[in-house]
């Protein structure tokens, strides 16, 4: 199967500050793929880099056979619009009711008609269990409600890809189980691929085809891989310690 994404030799820093060195990777269509690792080993980094909101300091990102990288700022609109992103926080306006909040992307992307719009905000809290909370402010809902509103919002314009920054963050497990259960849900019924950076085990192993491991003292990849195939087989003891909880196991053949 053809990548999705294609990042290569890529190098992110923040000033004189090296965070990760030489990521190589690919995302396969309709893959659901993970980035995970300890905290402050550049996770969201990395997402901000495959979304545009970073420049690499070496390195290049492609979609397809095209580059992302190469393309001037001005001029990814094309790529850009076929992303969908939820924050960690969910990042509602916090004035506006949700259906506000998911309008407003639709309305950015040129669509005028108060019906379609209407429609189309009903339709996308539906694929998120949130039917009738159009006119629900964040305020008045749960922490769980919101990252759902978060994830309709980023389905508004239907993305060909899902980037998802922590998306069970301060949910309880059961709130984060239907989350992925969600994730999933929609993975199969939109055709999305779904990146999401998460260092959540249950999430990890539930929902992921394929993760990648940010390895803090190397400031590189430890491995990319099936997350149980990893957890069992890795060569490298970080990434069975992390997926194994803080014990380390035997390696198995």
């Amino acid at each position: 199967m053809a990548a999705k994404i294609t990042v290569h030799g890529l190098t992110m820093s923040y000033g004189t500050l090296e965070v990760m060195h030489d990521l190589e990777f690919e995302i396969l269509d309709k893959d659901i793929f993970v980035i995970m690792g300890g905290s402050g080993c550049g996770k969201s980094t990395l997402l901000r880099h495959l979304v545009g909101l970073m420049e690499p300091t070496k390195g290049s990102i492609l979609y397809g056979d095209k580059d992302f990288t190469a393309t001037d700022p001005a001029d990814r609109g094309p790529f850009i619009r076929r992303f969908g992103v939820m924050y960690q926080s969910g990042a509602l306006w916090s004035s506006l009711t949700l259906g506000e909040n998911i309008s407003m992307p639709l309305e950015e992307a040129g669509i005028v008609s108060a019906k379609t719009v209407k429609d189309l905000v009903s339709y996308k809290l539906s694929l998120v269990g949130l039917s009738g909370f159009e006119d629900y402010y964040p305020s008045q809902i749960s922490g769980g409600m919101k990252k759902r509103a978060g994830l309709a919002r980023a389905l508004a314009l239907d993305p060909d890809i899902l980037f998802l920054d922590e998306p069970g963050a301060g949910l309880d497990p059961l709130s984060s189980r239907r989350l992925d259960d969600l994730i999933l849900r929609l993975r199969d019924s939109q055709g999305c691929t779904v990146v999401i950076v998460t260092h959540e085990l249950a999430s990890i192993f539930g929902i992921a085809n394929t993760a990648l491991f940010l390895d803090t003292a190397t400031r590189t990849q430890g491995a990319v891989g099936n997350p149980a195939d990893l957890r069992d087989h890795s060569d490298n003891p970080a990434v069975r310690l992390f997926l194994n909880r803080g014990e380390t196991p035997a390696k198995t053949s």
